[in-house]
């Protein structure tokens, strides 16, 4: 049985790993390395194995960052199957078609660019076209149900476990008997933040051999949800008086879900004013709304029953969704009292990036980052104290007051990790991916009873 490493490898993004088993190739994520358009180049590159050699892909989630380079590998000659959630298929689907969209309104931007400055370019092709995107999604073969095994192929078991990251994200456990020999491999996905409002904590496996596991925020913990929650509301007030704006970018799913239901929540107890004005820029997180709605299931027992009383738990009174261009830039004739969400959450790109260049130089405005921002994105260059950032070619100087509040994230903190390591018995290696250096580090001698290593990419190991 072989291991192999093909992304997210002292690196936050482009999760993607090579299990070879029981005379299969299989596939653990294909994500998107996400943070700057400098990416592109990384995102092209081969990855490290010939697509059409892969037999099954098994999906964690629909992030970006785990499944954004499905069409990618369609394109290069994959024709395997993908097992995923019933919601991670649904999501997938908004996430996968959206990226498309973005890649072809890119080389659109690019190409006119390219126009107005004499021709003299030949502008890059994109990473894949819709047609790609939607062939992919044909891949979709079944569905993996929580604690439900799953018979992969001969030999090749796979079971799924609430990651409690995003709706329908996964923990699977690969189990191979490879001519009588019986090994387990365990791949964490995103670890979610225990004690968040939409979704369960997530679940651990009793018993792994091996061991590949995010470290997200490896090197620290995260501030009490309760606490972040009461900082927003205050944010929000204080921006109000003084007669500014509230910009919060947001990751569309699940995050954009959740700040939906603390305002709800807000506003039900006279926390907020119902007449207090919310815009949800952002037709993925418009759209993700109602898949959250069909899988009740999924969500903590709160919100289940809020569901089954007929109480849209994501209402806010002075919510409008504006899936139409032209109602997103109307946005910017709002002086004031408003909040708005969209995305990107780590403002690379998407609507948000037109809100930040009218409110980020208003003193009397406020920028609230509710997620993770990684190295190189303007979000961490805001909250990193940046004077000013550069948008849509111009200077726009950073005079709104910026807040950080990580009691929101959607990723375990630092003792969440250990604990969730600590949960499984028999272990014998543990390989750490997904994350910056710095909170790889952090993370690794706190893993105990097991050897820890941190590969780098493409490397393999016979386990």
């Amino acid at each position: 049985m072989r291991l192999s490493f093909h992304g997210a490898d002292r690196d936050v993004t482009g999760s993607c790993h090579l299990l070879e088993a029981a005379g299969k190739r299989v596939l653990i994520d294909c994500g998107m390395l996400q943070g700057s358009h400098e990416l592109d180049a990384e995102n092209a590159a081969p990855f490290g194995f010939d697509p059409k050699t892969i037999d099954f892909m098994l999906l964690t989630h629909a992030h970006l960052d785990h499944c954004g380079r499905m069409p990618l590998l369609y394109r290069q000659g994959f024709r395997g199957e993908v097992i995923a959630t019933a919601a991670t298929r649904e999501l997938a689907r908004l996430v996968i078609a959206d990226a498309a969209h973005l890649q072809d309104e890119e080389m659109q931007r690019r190409a006119r660019l390219n126009q107005r400055h004499g021709g003299n370019h030949v502008p890059p092709k994109p990473l894949f076209t819709l047609v790609d995107a939607s062939n992919s999604l044909g891949l979709f073969k079944r569905t993996a149900d929580y604690g439900q095994p799953i018979g992969v192929a001969p030999g090749i078991t796979a079971t799924y476990y609430d990651a409690g990251h995003i709706l329908g994200s996964a923990t699977i456990l690969v189990e191979v008997d490879d001519g009588g020999s019986r090994k387990s491999v365990l791949f964490s996905g995103d670890i979610g933040n225990s004690g968040r409002p939409l979704l369960p904590p997530p679940s651990t496996p009793a018993q792994a051999d091996f061991v590949v596991i995010e470290s997200t925020y490896g090197d620290r913990p995260h501030r009490p949800i309760d606490q972040s929650v009461t900082e927003l509301l205050q944010t929000i007030t204080a921006t109000f008086a003084r007669g500014g704006n509230v910009v919060i970018p947001t990751f569309a799913l699940e995050r954009a879900q959740e700040i939906l239901y603390v305002l709800h929540h807000a506003v039900a107890a006279n926390q907020l004013p119902p007449s207090v004005k919310v815009f949800l820029d952002s037709p993925m997180a418009i759209s993700a709304v109602d898949i959250f709605e069909h899988y009740p299931k999924s969500l903590q027992p709160p919100i289940i029953a809020m569901i089954r009383d007929g109480e849209d738990p994501f209402a806010v009174p002075g919510l409008r969704n504006t899936r139409d261009r032209a109602d997103s830039i109307a946005i910017n004739s709002v002086t004031g009292g408003a909040v708005i969400m969209a995305g990107s959450g780590m403002c690379t790109g998407g609507r948000v990036r037109h809100h930040l260049r009218y409110n980020l130089p208003r003193p009397e405005s406020s920028i609230v980052f509710v997620g993770y921002a990684g190295a190189g994105t303007p979000a961490r260059a805001i909250i990193d104290g940046a004077k000013s950032i550069r948008l849509f070619g111009e200077d726009v100087a950073v005079r709104a007051s910026i807040h950080t509040l990580n009691g929101f994230s959607a990723h375990a903190g630092q003792p969440e990790l250990v604990a969730w390591h600590a949960g499984i018995r028999g272990k014998r290696r543990t390989f750490i991916v997904h994350g910056e250096e710095r909170a790889m580090n952090a993370l690794a001698p706190l893993l105990r009873d097991t050897i820890v290593e941190i590969p780098q990419l493409h490397s393999a190991y016979e386990l």
